[in-house]
């Protein structure tokens, strides 16, 4: 009986040789695990089986000599999942996230991916997981314009200049397959430049810098923000033209009309849900609203109910319809799950080893007890 374990190291450079940047499979791989979440062959945390992820919550006052604070987006997580179908893996997203490490040349958060064997929970590879985090992160919103965007559509408008809105406007190039005029708004106009050199040259997409959110946002058919979590986008409803698409990879203030005379679809509402119920167990002095804390506050006052948000996974299986009308505007809202790691990453883990990438390193040649 062969009881060595084994497993493979992959580094950022050799997810690129093996595909973690193609957009186009990547938004077809969504599209696979968001079948998958319709069927409820996947799992993710907690008893509910939709748990985002188990995070460390830190103090506002260190409780020993070297422990961290509370700060601007400093967190420790680890999203978990098992994914079905043919993938039939499961994933764990491991990360930390401080807003500082920009002083530090480093980037905002540093990520790593593990994949497991779902029956013997043997290691299948650790690998780079900055480029599989920002890639599905993006796909999600190019897999949202594919469904609801209407056909013709042919403007962008990006709210803010930074990695996750290269990669969304990457899959939103993917999901409008007529795109082609986008407006990128940030706050610092040089970072909007550079986005609109880089991503124009990228894309063959002509790209422009605007001085405001709501340039960007009038007379596009399609706007994705991706803005970091201190400073949250106030949208107006009028900025919007009938039959726009808002996707949102992270928070945003919408007006409560803006909100009721939408439709709202999200990702994965159950974990959402899961988000709100957990907040109300955070201790208060770090308390933050959840994710979309409007939305939710519209649900708990009775203006809005749980279920007048449509799920994602019913939409890629065609059991919904969202367009009442050419006009109907559409807010989609994703919050990230594991299953989108796990998927994207067991997808370039068996490109990476059908290609020989990987330094391949042992964990043991016969465990020492069993």
């Amino acid at each position: 009986m062969d009881q060595k374990v084994e497993f493979l190291f992959l580094s950022q450079e050799e997810m690129i040789e093996a595909g973690v940047l193609d957009m186009r499979n990547c938004v077809d791989v969504m599209d696979r695990a968001f079948k998958l979440l319709g069927r409820g062959d996947c799992l993710m945390g907690g008893p509910s089986g939709n748990h985002h992820g188990m995070k460390i919550y830190f103090p506002k006052e260190p409780r020993g000599p070297r422990m961290p604070v509370d700060g601007p987006d400093r967190r420790f997580m680890a999203l978990v999942s098992y994914l079905g179908g043919d993938f039939h893996v499961c994933g764990a997203k491991w990360y930390g996230s401080n807003i500082e490490n920009s002083t530090r040349g480093l980037p905002r958060s540093i990520l790593l991916v593990i994949i497991n064997d779902p029956e013997t929970a043997a290691p299948l590879a650790i690998m780079d997981g900055n480029l599989i985090s920002a890639m599905r992160t993006g796909a999600v919103i190019g897999l949202g314009a594919k469904y609801l965007v209407k056909k013709e559509a042919e403007v962008a408008g990006i709210i803010a200049a930074g990695v996750i809105s290269k990669t969304c406007l990457m899959a939103l190039a993917v999901g409008m397959p007529n795109l082609k005029e986008v407006k990128v708004f940030d706050i610092n106009r040089e970072k909007a430049e550079a986005f609109a050199r880089e991503m124009g040259e990228k894309l063959g997409i002509k790209i422009v810098a605007v001085d405001s959110m709501e340039t960007a946002i009038r007379e596009s058919d399609a706007v994705s923000s991706a803005t970091s979590r201190v400073k949250i986008p106030h949208f107006e409803p009028q900025w919007f033209k009938p039959g726009a698409f808002l996707g949102l990879s992270s928070d945003a203030h919408l007006t409560e009309d803006f909100w009721l005379g939408a439709k709202v679809v999200a990702d994965n509402w159950k974990m959402h849900i899961d988000w709100r119920e957990e907040t109300s167990r955070i201790p208060e002095e770090i308390r933050k609203p959840p994710l979309y804390g409007n939305l939710h506050q519209l649900i708990l006052d009775g203006r809005m109910k749980d279920d007048d948000v449509l799920e994602m996974a019913q939409i890629v299986a065609g059991a919904v319809v969202v367009r009442e009308n050419e006009k109907q505007r559409i807010v989609y809202i994703t919050g990230g799950m594991g299953i989108e790691d796990t998927a994207w990453g067991f997808t370039v883990y068996e490109k990476a080893r059908k290609k020989g990438l990987g330094k391949k390193l042992k964990l043991w040649d016969r465990p020492y007890w069993y």
